[in-house]
């Protein structure tokens, strides 16, 4: 079992749409960590205790996309809705001037997020993310398509038992191997318990690119400052993706990050978390 102790104190917080966990670390300023399919918030492990100690509250939940261990069966799980729980999670813990960092299909989340409920966002992170007509990448775009099958969700959350299956995602997400306690945290939930695997099946149901393209055409109108913290060499998400994000965004800064993959917490953690500190503006606790 993977040690979360890094990412902080385990809590729940009961939303409408269903209880959330998350861990919590540090005082200051917050800072919500929104992680993609199939993984959850042990990828900002590296992340969170720099962040923390810069004077930070980092919150990072394990949203409900795959790897959470708390089902929320009646939630809303298209993302628009993953967007509204998101913005419920930032209304219940009363969060406002928001540093949000997202990455994967957490940036799609995040990008519905900034138009639709922006009122408590100060700022954003955007690392390689679902974008545009890039949800999914064309490697992942069939999966909405087998949650369409009956019966289809279990036998492929039984093939991340074999390892070429699992070697092949993480290859194209992450430049360094992926721990395999970090593995099971990530592909353990949706083995397990079939619902989570009907959690999950709701959500891939309703990925479209329509939600990224229609969210882009907003996107010009959210004036907040956003860090697009982008792998350079990113297989799944180029960095053309960032520069167009960078020039319909009025506040956004484009910073391309070397040696590493669509998993920027995970390749590049120390670089991420300076980036994110100096973005927001912390200064180190005494």
């Amino acid at each position: 079992m993977a040690d979360r102790s890094a990412l902080g104190v385990s809590r729940e917080v009961h939303l409408p749409q269903g209880i959330v966990r998350y861990r919590e670390r540090g005082e200051g300023p917050p800072v919500v960590f929104v992680h993609g399919l199939l993984v959850n918030a042990d990828l900002w492990r590296a992340v969170v205790p720099a962040v923390a100690g810069a004077g930070f509250r980092c919150l990072a939940p394990d949203w409900p996309l795959g790897s959470h261990q708390i089902p929320v069966p009646d939630a809303d799980l298209s993302p628009p809705g993953m967007a509204a729980l998101v913005a419920a999670f930032l209304e219940r813990l009363d969060l406002d001037d928001v540093t949000v960092v997202a990455n994967d299909t957490g940036g799609a989340i995040t990008q519905v997020l900034m138009v639709e409920h922006p009122d408590r966002i100060g700022r954003v992170v955007l690392t390689s993310s679902d974008s545009f007509e890039r949800f999914f990448p064309p490697q992942f775009a069939p999966l909405p398509w087998l949650a369409r099958v009956p019966g289809s969700m279990w036998p492929l959350a039984q093939l991340t038992r074999i390892r070429a299956v699992r070697e092949f995602g993480f290859g194209l997400v992450a430049a360094r191997p992926v721990p395999a306690e970090i593995v099971e945290s990530y592909l353990g939930p949706s083995r397990r318990d079939p619902a989570v695997r009907r959690d999950l099946r709701r959500f891939l149901r309703g990925v479209h690119r329509r939600h990224t393209l229609a969210a882009a055409k907003a996107l010009p109108g959210f004036t907040k400052p956003v860090l697009l913290a982008w792998a350079a060499d990113d297989r799944l998400f180029p960095i053309e993706l960032a520069h167009r994000l960078a020039a319909m965004l009025p506040g956004a800064t484009l910073v391309p990050i070397g040696n590493s993959r669509t998993f920027v917490p995970q390749d590049q953690p120390a670089e991420l978390a300076r980036l994110v500190v100096d973005f927001a503006g912390a200064r180190a606790t005494p």
